[in-house]
């Protein structure tokens, strides 16, 4: 067993107040369509697993998630005006992108271990254009260690222009369509075979999320077919 995750208490209160504002936030502004809830595991750790467009679907998902999950973003976050306002009210696991962090593994396997779910997006950034890019492997690396099942969801509509045109009045659509949770396959492999096992362990779960995504969204996972040959 690893380290116990713990939420300050501050952290919670903040977040049940979080949660409410940005539902009826999104509401106002926005035409809002969930698909999917009962696919949402009723206990448990598991990973979910967005596509990440902007900085819109993180707030989308947890304001609108059965249970508030943690949240896995970029460090950059917490250094924003505004942004972080947001990021040290709700809580979460800070991400150096690109490059290897003892911290952020402890962190999140001590998440999913304590029981709690995790927000991740496997593309390790914003991709600020619909269709998708190829995730990195830590994310299959983290399925490894923790052994939980993966809930894909697709969003739709948070590209960068999203609040803009909310608070225009033009009443965007966003949603989100949450696919069944599914497990990976152990990685048996060594060297240079690890690794490459774990990508394609990291693109299977791109796969799920295109899955649930027009074809628009896909990126470079509209033809599976691309990423495995």
């Amino acid at each position: 067993m690893g380290k116990t995750y713990n939420v300050p208490i501050k952290n919670r209160l903040a977040r049940s107040f979080l949660r409410t504002t940005f539902r009826g936030v999104f509401h106002l502004i926005s035409r809002v369509k969930i698909e999917g809830v009962e696919n949402v595991p009723k206990h448990g750790a598991y990973l979910i697993a967005i596509n990440h467009i902007s900085l819109y679907e993180a707030p989308f998902v947890v304001s609108f998630w059965p249970v508030p999950p943690e949240v896995a973003g970029a460090a950059d976050v917490w250094d924003r005006p505004g942004q972080s306002l947001l990021a040290r009210w709700y809580g979460g696991i800070q991400v150096h992108r690109g490059q290897y962090d003892r911290k952020l593994i402890d962190a999140v396997l001590a998440a999913l271990q304590s029981g709690h779910p995790l927000l991740m997006a496997p593309e390790g950034g914003r991709s600020h254009a619909l269709g998708m890019r190829r995730a990195q492997p830590g994310i299959a690396y983290l399925m490894e260690k923790a052994g939980v099942p993966v809930v894909p969801v697709g969003v739709t509509g948070s590209t960068d222009d999203f609040l803009r045109r909310g608070l225009r009045g033009e009443r965007p659509d966003i949603g989100m369509k949450i696919g069944k949770p599914f497990r990976l396959q152990n990685n048996e492999e060594k060297g240079i075979n690890r690794h490459e096992a774990r990508q394609r362990n990291a693109d299977f779960i791109m796969l799920q999320i295109a899955a649930l995504l027009p074809l628009e969204y896909r990126g470079v996972y509209a033809d599976d077919q691309t990423i495995f040959s």
